[in-house]
């Protein structure tokens, strides 16, 4: 026990940086509902590779994506009503309800009785942000970044230095918690280390990352030595 506690003490972690879609909720199966479902509405079926290429994306790159794919003129009126829509849609599906990811429930509530600082830091733009995180529990955040808040969202650096300022923190003094490739470079373009917990697709390895396959009995001292193992 006192070497634990030697080594949480000694650790570099302040804070958490926690993504939402397909890392504390398993929600990205219905973004993928309602981005099909517009695809089919503005001319035809999504492919694949472009439901690949959106998983963890911003909504503006999300949108240009599925408009290119269709050959369609990005009109400012027309991506603003498919925008519309999809969040509308998206909206929907997050009352009919939204399963948590396995573990992460547990986690939060890790991170919160470490006496660690806490951030959510998502793609999602705010106004559903706020619905979900009655779901999540207010009380597990100290603050949260919206998609619709910093200049570029993920894979950009912005959200991830945003949460940083936001804690108080360093980028360097925090860990990040993805499962996308997307969101993954967003973090370790922002300076932090990254828990990488896959989702729907596979997320390369590089330096700073440490893979887990679930958040499982993640406890405390697996958050600083995740943090201290990615630091090296």
């Amino acid at each position: 026990m006192s070497e634990l506690l030697t080594e949480v003490s000694e650790s570099t972690l302040g804070g958490v940086l926690w993504d939402m879609d397909g890392t504390l909720l398993d929600s990205e199966k219905l973004w993928d509902i309602a981005l099909r479902e517009l695809s089919l509405r503005l001319g035809g079926p999504m492919t694949e590779a472009t439901r690949i290429a959106v998983i963890g994306a911003s909504s503006p790159f999300a949108l240009a994506t599925v408009f290119d794919a269709l050959g369609l003129e990005k009109h400012p009126d027309a991506v603003a009503e498919a925008k519309d829509w999809m969040y509308t849609r998206v909206g929907d599906l997050f009352e009919d309800g939204v399963t948590w990811r396995p573990g992460a429930r547990d986690a939060l509530a890790t991170v919160r009785d470490g006496g660690l600082r806490s951030a959510l830091v998502t793609n999602t733009e705010r106004v559903l942000v706020d619905r979900a995180l009655g779901m999540l529990g207010r009380e597990f955040f100290d603050h949260s970044v919206c998609g619709d808040e910093v200049p570029n969202g993920k894979p950009a650096a912005d959200p991830y230095l945003r949460g940083a300022h936001l804690l108080g923190l360093e980028p360097a003094q925090c860990l990040a918690i993805e499962d996308s490739p997307t969101g993954t470079a967003s973090a370790s373009a922002a300076g932090c280390a990254v828990l990488v917990v896959p989702c729907e697709v596979d997320v390369p390895e590089g330096p700073g990352r440490v893979f887990r396959e679930s958040l499982v009995d993640l406890s405390i001292h697996d958050l600083h030595d995740v943090h201290s193992s990615a630091a090296r």
